[in-house]
């Protein structure tokens, strides 16, 4: 039997997972100081079951746990994994290879696996108890464990040398003989006082036996009596049982009388069900067409008081432009005063143009100006004249304009009256059917 291989991931400065393979003719493993030779044999320890943290060169059980470092994050369990040769069947197993696996959560919580089977710490130490492998066995010796062994006590040398001997696996073997016979005397001790304290109660339990007896006795006398009593209950329920089905022949007679007076009503009552089912209906009918007759008297409204104010705006219009025309006549009657002014001069200028030929050459200049006031005038008389056109046309769209909204206004007032009346003839009828 020797170490095959361990498999480290999260134990101490071992973050990754690491594998070492050890063949056969390995018995030491050397390097430089802090190279992790310790870790390894500390990881070898923990797997095997070592309880210490001290032992372990630490201050509590999670400090072999990987805390992290700059460069990695901290692991949240360790894990170790040996695997040992068994070809020699030195352990007491039915397997060539045995792979021991000690796991360690942050959380505290601890478990051990052989070949992936979750066992006890119990288990393994007994698996690998006298045949030198264990926390502390000389199969595994330390950097100046040598030295220890060597200035240590006889007593703790004695342990090392019972350990080769493979005799330590018997001796705890009598330890666990010796504690199950002191247990068992124990329970031996138990069960003498249990056995005085069922004596004493036997007594009691005689007593409470023959109480017994006597109740039962007494019970079977009260149970004929009741009998006896049942019995002459049962003869008078009987005769009144016989009153009470004539009673009850008479009652379904007049049950009957009932039901067929309760079918009556009930019929009467489902043609009062239909009637005001279909009453209901009506009701509902008006009220939809009392709600769209309210809607389109609404509608109609809204559009009267629109065309009402679109018609208050053409009179304004109306009244606007009636000024503006009889402000055109106003200036059309001054200039046709004017032109009858200018034709009078002319007509005066005619007749004294034999007379005025001597002035010809200085009434030249006068007579162009009043020629220039003529053409004036005549340019000004056709433009009022186009304006007073314009005006006749805008006051003809005016006139047809409020016509057509007189007739839309007739025509809305003929509709909102008929509207009214056919409310005022879908109430009545509502309320005689209600």
């Amino acid at each position: 039997m020797y170490f095959k291989s361990i498999e480290l991931f999260g134990f101490k400065s071992f973050a990754d997972k690491t594998r070492l393979d050890f063949e056969p003719g390995i018995t030491a493993i050397v390097g430089p100081n802090g190279c992790g030779k310790s870790n390894i044999a500390d990881s070898i320890k923990w797997v095997l079951g070592e309880q210490s943290a001290k032992v372990l060169r630490g201050g509590k059980m999670e400090d072999v746990i990987f805390n992290g470092t700059d460069g990695k994050e901290p692991v949240s369990f360790a894990e170790v994994s040996l695997t040992l040769s068994n070809q020699d069947r030195m352990l007491p197993i039915e397997y060539d290879e045995i792979t021991v696996t000690r796991r360690l959560y942050r959380s505290g919580e601890s478990e051990y696996l052989l070949n992936k089977t979750p066992v006890r710490l119990k288990d393994i130490t007994e698996l690998f108890m006298g045949t030198g492998i264990g926390t502390s066995a000389y199969s595994l010796i330390e950097q100046g464990k040598i030295d220890q062994v060597l200035s240590s006590k006889p007593e703790d040398r004695r342990e090392v040398f019972e350990e080769a001997s493979g005799i330590t696996k018997y001796k705890a073997k009598k330890r666990e003989a010796l504690r199950k016979l002191e247990e068992t005397e124990q329970n031996l001790l138990r069960i003498n006082d249990i056995i005085v304290e069922v004596k004493r109660q036997i007594n009691s339990i005689e007593r409470q036996a023959k109480k017994a007896e006597r109740y039962k006795d007494r019970y079977e006398e009260l149970k004929s009596a009741e009998l006896k009593f049942s019995r002459i209950d049962l003869e008078i329920l009987k005769s009144k049982n016989t009153n009470f089905e004539v009673n009850i022949n008479e009652m379904k007679q007049k049950e009957s009388e009932l039901n067929s007076e309760l079918n009556k009503v009930s019929q009467g009552l489902s043609l009062l069900n239909r009637d005001r089912t279909q009453v209901g209906t009506k009701r509902v009918d008006l009220k939809s067409k009392i709600v769209e007759l309210n809607s389109e008297v609404s509608k109609a409204m809204d559009k009267i008081s629109m065309n009402r104010e679109r018609l208050a705006e053409l009179a304004g219009r109306r009244s606007g432009l009636e000024a503006e025309i009889k402000k055109g006549v106003d200036i059309l009657l001054s200039q046709e005063k004017e032109i009858a002014n200018l034709s009078e001069k002319i007509a005066v200028l005619e007749k004294e143009d034999n007379e005025r030929l001597r002035r010809a050459v200085e009434k030249e200049k006068r007579f162009e100006e009043i020629s220039r006031t003529i053409k004036t005038s005549e340019v000004t008389l056709s433009t009022s004249k186009a304006n007073i056109m314009d005006i006749a046309s805008r006051q003809a769209k005016l006139r047809n304009q409020a016509a057509k909204i007189s007739a839309t206004i007739l025509t809305y007032d003929a509709r909102l009256k008929r509207l009214e009346s056919e409310k005022s003839t879908a109430f009545p009828r509502m309320r005689l059917s209600l």
